[in-house]
């Protein structure tokens, strides 16, 4: 009876935990149809900003712009476009706050790890902002074996995320820029798909440049939905409507460096939620497998009991005849 009371004890304890499971993967469902929405209705306007700024970068080869002198180094859009020689490297990580997501924050970790890796191996410097509590210890471990610095952790913005909490890391990288101490700040996050891909990519923030990865935000759905064509190009301002390219620049650049920064933030957000659902599905009907194995194997012992049961009742009749 041992026995069985444990296997009913162990299906007990897996039903307990399919309840939160299956609790768990109704929230994230509920949220990742949320954070989807965010991330397809910011995309347009993330790629028509990048359009803008595109079409502003290539102005300045035309152009001179003015040296700034301004109090917020984020306005200092001169100095964000300025290149040279890269010879220390800033890597901002967006991770998660929460587990149970199944290898989201690995694969951001493993993907991290690999860019600091290639960074050392090439004689740079690496410097770490951490966006996320989940990646702070795997990433502190690693420096154990490698020579890199985290310079700032930020764990409350991922809670409530909004385009000032962006603006608060996109100034912190911009100041660090400005002074000398990075000369390149590579972005990683994870591309949100659909509810079951999601892609870890970097972009690259700072020097502001034209970059692929960041500028491929079309949605094939979405377009359909909006009726969008991407066949037409942004179409350059008339010349006497045009305002001075400083002007621009001054407006464009924060405003693209910050809003680049906001845009990781929800495509991470809805790789974690699509993630953890899947994760929290896959873990239910694993439980409800596990469940049905051992509810098998207690009838089985059940039946055994029973029939020794009934051959001992059997043999001691015999033996009173």
């Amino acid at each position: 009876m041992a026995n069985l009371r444990n296997i009913k004890d162990r299906i007990n304890s897996i039903k307990n935990t399919q309840k939160i499971t299956r609790a768990m993967k109704m929230v994230a469902a509920a949220k990742v149809k949320k954070a989807e929405s965010l991330v397809k209705a910011s995309r347009p306007f993330t790629l028509e900003l990048y359009k803008m700024f595109a079409w502003a970068y290539k102005e300045t080869f035309k152009n001179e712009c003015d040296k700034l002198n301004t109090k917020n180094a984020i306005e200092n859009y001169s100095a964000l476009l300025e290149k040279r020689e890269v010879k220390s490297v800033g890597i901002v990580i967006v991770s998660s706050n929460k587990g149970l997501a199944g290898a989201y924050c690995a694969n951001v970790v493993r993907y991290s790890l690999n860019m600091i890796k290639k960074a050392l191996n090439e004689e740079k410097q690496v410097k770490v902002y951490l966006i996320g509590q989940k990646a702070i210890p795997a990433i502190k471990n690693a420096q154990r074996q490698l020579n890199f610095e985290i310079r700032k952790t930020y764990v409350d913005i991922l809670d409530d995320l909004n385009s000032s909490s962006a603006y608060v890391v996109a100034s912190a990288l911009a100041d660090d820029y400005i002074k000398g101490e990075i000369d390149e700040i590579q972005l990683v996050t994870t591309r949100y798909k659909n509810m079951m891909t999601c892609h870890t990519q970097n972009w690259q923030l700072l020097p502001a440049i034209i970059d692929n990865e960041i500028a491929d935000f079309r949605d094939e759905e979405l377009d359909k939905e909006l009726k969008v064509s991407h066949e037409t190009q942004y179409i350059e301002p008339l010349s006497e409507y045009l305002p001075n390219l400083n002007a621009v620049l001054s407006t464009v650049v924060p405003m693209y460096v910050t809003n680049i920064i906001y845009q990781a933030f929800l495509e991470a957000q809805a790789s974690e939620l699509s993630s953890r659902m899947t994760a929290m599905s896959a873990a239910t009907n694993n439980a409800q497998d596990m469940i049905s194995s051992l509810t098998i194997e207690y009838n089985k012992e059940r039946q055994a009991k029973i029939t020794q049961e009934i051959t001992e009742v059997i043999s001691g009749a015999g033996a009173l005849k």
